[in-house]
């Protein structure tokens, strides 16, 4: 049985869906004022290897990953390039699409925009009004009044009286606690995007779009919510807040005898991706965007790069790191071109090396120990050359998002901007194979110095020579 770790309580628990026949997943998406960085691909791989876990194990799953297409950011970069929000965002939500797909990510089944949820944003900024947890301030804006809701802090485990003492918490001389925070952002007079409200005209603050398209997507509860854990204070802990505060009671979600304030059952949040000890973001400036990381290594290899860590975990980037994901990864693919794979029925008791995957991906997530058994099998297919087990590593690599292009063509890959194309080595192999048919033992030598040279790994068999870019 699936066993999830739950934020909120800070405790594994046994995965019971609130109706097994309609699971509902919610994740927060990106803010689409610029290129993904691999933090971003952490997220989309996480939850879409997450979310093909749960189908795996028979769960009918509807997955959300919102898009923030209005916020600070986006306004100050059109502004900043003088064009409009809606082409910038578009342009944006363009490259995060190719940069999912390279990452072997599946679309998410809704994509909802922030644009396209005003009129619910707005609306449930109404209900906590009537509910006594808002109130609409002089200047046109709308807060939450953080002191109405006893539980805010469970799920970040920060008091009400730590943060007000916090440097962390924003002042506002129109709000009635330091510790509020905005609904509704009344619209300046510099900006040209704005909605009509009952405060005026203005635009919605961050928080509010994702309870309010939860809401609109899911009703008023679902089964889990994720995103990375830099999300969990304070976006995350608002979204509580908001919609437990516009239910206007809880949710009583019970785990093992003890109810929980919450909308959702099961909060999941990834670990941050950490460049020389620092956390990777753009405020730092010591990002990577995943467009220029996949100019230098395979989408594949960052993909199990990142899978090979545990989502909740820190993963450490740097180009060794990456370099050897590339060399395992290899390994794996090597086991699989030497032996063809034959069909194969995946399912938790085919054999011992699916029950110890499944074990492993069923306490967690634990990719750790399921990419483990995937190394186990390709031993065991070298060893053996046995195709059907070459089948069971291509079927549960493939639960993964991995091992499903043809061998050789991962192997090969594709020559970096100075390096030989597929075609060149090819000829010059076909030289070389000249000059060892004439017994031209020097030339032959000096063919395979310039491909060493170039990274080419050769390998001469009964067969003829197969290469690989090393």
């Amino acid at each position: 049985m699936l066993a999830v770790y739950n934020t909120l309580t800070r405790q594994k628990e046994a995965f019971v869906p609130l109706n097994p026949e309609n699971v509902r997943m919610y994740v927060c998406g990106m803010t689409v004022y610029d290129y993904c960085h691999l933090g971003h691909a952490r997220v989309m791989v996480v939850f879409d290897m997450i979310a093909r876990w749960l189908r795996q194990s028979g769960y009918p799953l509807t997955y959300v990953r919102n898009i923030t297409d209005i916020d600070d950011k986006i306004i100050a970069r059109a502004a900043e390039n003088g064009e409009s929000i809606g082409a910038l965002t578009a342009r944006f939500i363009q490259a995060m699409n190719e940069d999912a797909d390279a990452l072997g990510v599946l679309r998410p089944d809704i994509e909802p925009k922030a644009t396209e949820h005003v009129a619910q944003m707005i609306a449930m900024i109404e209900k906590l009004i009537a509910n006594g947890k808002a109130y609409a301030a002089a200047n046109g804006d709308v807060y939450y009044a953080v002191r109405e809701f006893p539980a805010y802090g469970q799920l970040s485990g920060k008091s009400l009286d730590d943060l007000r003492a916090g440097e962390r918490v924003e002042v506002d001389g129109f709000k009635r606690d330091p510790l509020d925070f905005v609904l509704w952002k009344a619209a300046k007079p510099s900006e040209a995007d704005f909605w009509d409200s009952p405060w005026g005209k203005g635009r919605p603050g961050w928080h509010i779009e994702c309870s309010a398209m939860g809401e609109e997507l899911f009703g008023d509860t679902f089964d889990i919510h994720g995103g990375g854990a830099d999300l969990q204070f304070p976006h995350h802990e608002n979204e509580i807040a908001q919609s437990v505060g516009a239910l206007g009671h809880s949710c009583g979600h019970d785990h093992g005898g003890k109810t929980i304030d919450s909308h959702v059952k099961y909060w999941l949040h990834n670990g941050f991706i950490r460049v020389d000890g620092e956390k990777m973001s753009k405020s730092l400036g010591n990002f990577f965007t995943i467009r220029d990381v996949l100019k230098e290594y395979d989408p594949e290899v960052v993909r199990f790069f990142i899978l090979r860590a545990h989502y909740r975990s820190p993963l450490n980037y740097s180009d060794a790191h990456l370099d050897d994901a590339k060399g395992a990864l290899t390994r794996l693919y090597t086991a699989l071109k030497n032996t063809a794979p034959a069909a194969f029925d995946v399912h938790e008791n085919a054999n011992d090396y699916t029950r110890r995957f499944y074990a492993a991906m069923n306490d967690d997530f634990g990719t750790v120990e399921a990419v483990a058994v995937l190394f186990e099998l390709a031993n065991e297919v070298n060893k053996s050359n046995s195709a059907e087990l070459a089948g069971c590593l291509k079927a549960l690599g493939g639960v993964m998002g991995l091992l499903q292009r043809e061998p050789q063509a991962f192997l090969q890959g594709a020559a970096a901007a100075d390096g030989l194309s597929n075609e060149a080595i090819d000829a010059l192999i076909a030289e070389r194979q000249a000059a060892r048919a004439a017994k031209n033992w020097a030339e032959s030598d000096r063919i395979r110095d310039v491909l060493t040279a170039e990274n080419i790994i050769l390998e001469d068999g009964a067969g003829g020579t197969t290469w690989r870019r090393g």
